[in-house]
């Protein structure tokens, strides 16, 4: 059985050496540079990667970053690759599906989607699955504050009311784009949105809640 979480890690990392540091991502304000510190911090750092979640530490976090950022390009992007440290609860395969699948798969097309000219890749259906599965659990987290009933809809894969709420929108897609979606890259998903035209417009105006 493939890691999906494994696999878009190695493939982001060949994405980040291929672009350079400097490159746009689609994380307002970060470069790909940003972007590969923050994964670092994320996994190797939980001292200051509770600063992503914890106001009062997000200085110390942002620190912390900005010197992670600092460091020499090819061998940042190597502890990408790497992943986390022999004591992270993810070098457990299922643990790492269950962690980092839409982590590194949302943050791969962070850096793909915020080039000209990019296209969407196509994924195997297996992946698709594993990315809806993932969708599933986050999906209630990501859109928890939604305006509105928020229900999503990939065809061949099912549906999964993630927010209760009237009116309801229904938000149709692939599970990659859906995924894309729900995490706030709501200007590249590409998903089709159903419902009165005020909570439509109100819904992709809402932030994501991760």
């Amino acid at each position: 059985m493939t890691n999906y979480a494994r696999a878009e890690r190695l493939a982001l990392s060949d994405t980040l050496l291929a672009t350079g540091p400097d490159v746009p991502t689609l994380c307002a304000g970060w470069s790909a540079r940003d972007l590969a510190a923050h994964l670092v911090v994320r996994e190797r750092r939980p001292d200051a990667a509770a600063g992503l979640v914890l106001p009062p530490l997000a200085q110390y976090s942002e620190s912390v970053q900005a010197g992670v950022a600092s460091r020499e390009w090819s061998g940042l992007v190597d502890q990408v690759r790497q992943g986390p440290p022999r004591w992270h609860p993810a070098r457990v395969p299922t643990v790492d599906e269950a962690m980092n699948t839409a982590e590194f798969f949302v943050h791969h097309e962070d850096v793909l989607r915020a080039q000209p000219g990019w296209t969407a890749r196509e994924l195997p259906d297996a992946e698709q699955r594993a990315l809806w599965r993932a969708l599933s659990m986050a999906g209630r987290l990501a859109l928890r504050q939604a305006p509105c009933g928020v229900e999503l809809v990939a065809p061949g894969h099912g549906r999964t009311l993630v927010h209760r709420g009237h009116p309801l929108v229904r938000v149709e897609g692939a599970p990659a784009e859906l995924l894309l979606w729900a995490f706030g890259r709501r200007s590249v998903a590409q998903v089709h949105l159903d419902g009165p035209n005020d909570a439509v417009e109100r819904l992709q105006g809402s932030a994501a809640g991760l």
